[in-house]
């Protein structure tokens, strides 16, 4: 028995799946353990995975290939498409305010990042793949790292008397860099522009006030002579259908409250409940009268508030008009909450699977909205396995599809690391079609991005690991990390200059830009708790779905040109 055990857990160069598996989970067992361990507020988290792997595999620990190769890309699938979910609704809502100028922003470092590359390329004498190898470890990338092995792999088949080199090798040696580069440059910027944290914090929270389009209540007694009479119809196609939701009425002198209907007719003294966006509220109650402060109108007999979770397939996807609640169950919804964001409720906004809509109405009619839309948290801690794997084989299919290009030796294709982004991305924007649905709640997307990358580390750090010694003598390793260097801190340089000098961005949105532009989870740790804020996390989900697509672009356009020969 021990023997069998030893057998098992011994390094050998001809792995069963069984030994494979087990030199897997170990190096992502001791990964995890030195992820943990931090020098001074630094810690490398999952990245630590790899240089785990690189150890092991120097000291001969190996998988057998085929195992290999499906536990490398099914990692990387399940991790871009976690991402994808969880910030698919977040980065397309971005786009309307400073996420394009960020993302604009990103686009030029990457470019200025893979101008410096070419620069190495032909000054160098370096191969491309190792050139892309060190340029995907230098801004800690990995799926571009994917992306440009798939290419490779479409190459070799194309090409098989020619020999290429594995980007992963350089990739391996220059990732230490990438991570504290970027961690290095964040801290020299602080000192040299003499930022002041709590100024910036500050001037955050101020923009953010003022730029809040968050739904609001407001409370409003009719005291003008000209509503008086009018229905609420009227009122609400005078100042338009998606401005305003009348909720709940109070007549003077009366403690009943009541939900309104379009057509009820105000009263002089009326107090009405709004729901809206603060100026257009202010417009309402400026024609109606003045905001009041009577709390009857709040009072919870008769009417009530409560936020229901949509969980029956049969109404996702539906208009709130399809639904019809008003008029089946005299019910009102006022607010829908999706993904940490808050909606006004109009008659043509579609229903996610997942979403939180806020209804007014009596006991009953929210009774029968609750069966209606499902309100069951069970059913929304259940992953739908369905659409999980749905949608991965739609991202899979996406990622497969060839692109002919005139003049290309091969065709370009998305691959493992785009297409299930893509996918995801815009999944989660729309909220999924047919039977497949995007909510996946919070520990499920954690547990599915970090064990995708867990595997991807694993995989990629065993097998450089396995010649990484060798490779560095042999490649001057050193050299190597000083071409790393320059990729990492020229654009990293120039965007700091650009973002705050010409963009005027905000430092804390600047490093967390900084840190989404190099796809560096670690950077982004170290800023939350370097800056002591989790304003660089919103600017950073705003930046990566767009950088990680880039990256894998260049990465794979660089190969496709440069290692057919083409220029």
């Amino acid at each position: 028995m021990i023997d069998t055990i030893l057998t098992l857990i011994k390094p050998t160069d001809h792995p069963s799946v069984t030994q494979s598996l087990i030199v897997v989970m170990l190096v992502v067992a001791v990964g995890i353990f030195m992820g943990n361990l931090k020098i001074r507020k630094i810690s490398f988290g999952m990245s630590a995975i790899m240089f785990s792997g690189l150890i092991l595999g120097h000291y001969g620990y190996t998988v057998e290939h085929n195992t290999l190769e499906f536990l490398r890309d099914f990692g990387l699938v399940l991790f871009v498409y976690g991402i994808g979910i969880q910030v698919g609704v977040s980065f397309f809502s971005s786009l309307k305010n400073d996420g394009l100028k960020f993302n604009l922003l990103a686009i030029f470092t990457i470019l200025l990042g893979g101008l410096v590359a070419i620069i190495i390329f032909m000054v160098s004498g370096q191969s491309i793949e190792n050139v892309v190898g060190m340029m995907s470890g230098a801004v800690t990338n990995t799926p571009g790292l994917g992306a440009a092995k798939s290419v490779l792999v479409e190459f070799q088949q194309q090409f098989p008397d020619r020999k290429f080199a594995d980007p992963a090798v350089a990739y391996a040696i220059t990732y230490p860099f990438g991570v504290f580069g970027i961690i290095l440059l964040m801290i020299m910027a602080k000192k040299l522009l003499r930022i002041d944290i709590k100024k910036e914090h500050d001037a955050f929270i101020t923009e953010s006030v003022s730029n809040e389009s968050v739904p609001i209540v407001k409370k409003v007694r009719i005291t003008n002579e000209e509503p008086v009479g009018k229905t609420l119809k009227e009122i609400v196609d005078m100042f338009g259908k998606e401005k305003v939701i009348f909720s709940r009425l109070k007549r003077t002198g009366s403690t009943q409250v009541l939900s309104p209907s379009a057509e009820t007719v105000l009263e002089f003294l009326d107090v009405l409940m709004m729901v809206g966006y603060k100026d257009d509220l202010d417009k309402i109650i400026a024609y109606l009268g003045r905001e009041s402060s009577d709390t009857m109108v709040e009072k919870e007999e008769g009417i009530i508030a409560k936020t229901l979770i949509v969980t029956n397939n049969a109404v996702v996807h539906k208009t709130l008009e399809d639904l019809d609640m008003y008029n089946r169950y005299d019910l009102k919804v006022t607010r829908i909450f999706r993904s940490g964001r808050e909606l006004l409720a109009h008659p043509k906004l579609n229903l996610f699977f997942g979403d939180k809509i806020a209804v007014v109405g009596n006991k009953w009619s929210v009774q029968q909205a609750e069966k209606m839309i499902g309100n069951s948290e069970k059913k929304l801690l259940e992953p739908d396995f369905f659409s999980i794997f749905g949608g991965l084989i739609l991202g899979i299919i996406v990622g497969s599809i060839p692109f002919l290009i005139p003049s290309f030796p091969v065709p370009i294709k998305l691959g493992f690391a785009a297409g299930p982004l893509l996918v995801a991305l815009f999944l989660s924007r729309y909220g999924g079609i047919g039977m497949i649905h995007t909510y996946i709640n919070h520990g499920a997307i954690h547990f599915m991005k970090d064990m995708g990358i867990s595997l991807f580390f694993a995989t990629v750090g065993i097998y450089a690991g396995k010649h990484f010694y060798e490779n560095f003598v042999t490649y001057n390793g050193w050299e190597w990390i000083g071409y790393g260097a320059l990729i990492t801190f020229i654009p990293l340089i120039f965007m700091v200059i650009i973002g705050r000098f010409v963009m005027k961005i905000n430092f804390l949105k600047l490093i967390g830009i900084m840190s989404a532009t190099y796809t560096d989870p670690a950077a982004l740790s170290f800023s939350n708790q370097y800056f002591n804020s989790d304003i660089p996390t919103q600017s950073y989900v705003t930046v990566y779905p767009m950088a990680t697509i880039m990256r894998i672009l260049i990465a794979q356009l660089l190969i496709l040109i440069l290692a057919s020969g083409m220029v």
